[in-house]
């Protein structure tokens, strides 16, 4: 495929950097299977430029995004459509070459998926920060009470989980993040509730005002926003974490038991929840997350300025 765009995902600093935090010093190594030269990039949108010899010669010249959590097909997980869990993946951008190029090689046609009338750049975003938002928030649709939503976090995949949320749910959304300008940008994007969680006896009001909250999902994963997330769920609450920031976090085990909590880690989703996602996105049904445009060859440039914490909503690289 050539390249349309490519989104800036966090995960991608872990991966050149070779590590994520696991807390107390120590590191989970990002890297292995990677040999150098290795191209980054996982949310992806393009043109099929040509085809090999299995490959129906008709999509030749068709536009679509590119679901990148590509199994080895062969396996129990792969088997069950749940390549995203496969331990011998083939990830674009992740095991294999991604889409910070010019090309990208996709291993086969179920992979793409139509976006007309979508513009390119939302696509994209859709096979990422969109599904894992998606997939976090369809593990909270079960839930026997779901009076109240939280969402900590509101970076590329916060926002679009916001968006996912005013979909899915038809109830009261909050939001939580330390930086005022996330925070008045969700709220112009239509959450009801936006804290901030460095404000002195913030949980004490929240519990006071609300009684907890039902479902919590941490786009952070840090060790402050759980802390944050534990301090104000209601009892027989759920947190799902999907963020990657990474750090330790403890728990007493009579909490588990004493405030009947349960807590899943999520990150990214499968293919035929990538599909649902963008029938929703096609029927006008997801709003478009903050996004700007810049230029394929200042990639680095804006991998620094996401490390650096100056980023909301999403950048998308052209060529």
């Amino acid at each position: 495929m050539r390249v349309e765009c490519c989104g800036l995902c966090h995960s991608d600093l872990h991966i050149q950097d070779g590590y994520a935090d696991a807390g107390n010093g120590e590191r989970i190594d990002t890297t292995r299977g990677i040999n150098l030269p290795f191209t980054l990039g996982h949310e992806i949108a393009g043109v099929v430029e040509s085809v090999g010899p299995d490959a129906p010669p008709d999509i030749i010249g068709r536009k679509a995004a590119v679901f990148p959590w590509i199994g080895c097909g062969k396996c129990r997980d792969c088997q069950n459509g749940d390549e995203n869990l496969c331990m011998r993946n083939r990830y674009l951008g992740v095991a294999r070459d991604g889409g910070f190029a010019s090309h990208v090689l996709v291993p086969d046609a179920k992979y793409l998926l139509d976006y007309d009338p979508l513009p390119a750049g939302m696509a994209a975003t859709l096979m990422c920060s969109g599904i894992t938002a998606y997939g976090a928030l369809k593990r909270l649709a079960g839930l026997p009470r779901r009076r109240n939503l939280l969402l900590i976090g509101l970076g590329g995949v916060g926002m679009m989980g916001l968006s996912c949320a005013q979909a899915m749910f038809d109830q009261e959304i909050s939001v939580a993040d330390v930086s005022a300008a996330a925070r008045d940008l969700a709220l112009a994007s239509g959450a009801d509730v936006a804290y901030d969680p460095a404000e002195p006896d913030l949980a004490r009001r929240i519990l006071k005002e609300t009684g907890g909250f039902d479902a919590i999902v941490d786009f952070a994963g840090s060790e402050k926003s759980m802390a944050f997330a534990m301090s104000v769920l209601a009892r027989g609450g759920k947190i799902v974490v999907s963020g990657l920031i990474g750090g330790n976090f403890s728990l007493p085990m009579v909490q588990w038991i004493y405030k009947r909590i349960t807590i899943e880690g999520f990150m990214t989703g499968t293919l035929a929840e990538a599909k649902e996602l963008m029938a929703l996105a096609r029927a006008g049904k997801i709003r478009p997350t903050p996004m700007q445009d810049r230029p394929m060859a200042e990639a680095q440039h804006w991998f620094d300025q996401l490390r650096a914490g100056r980023i909301i909503g999403r950048v998308m690289l052209r060529n």
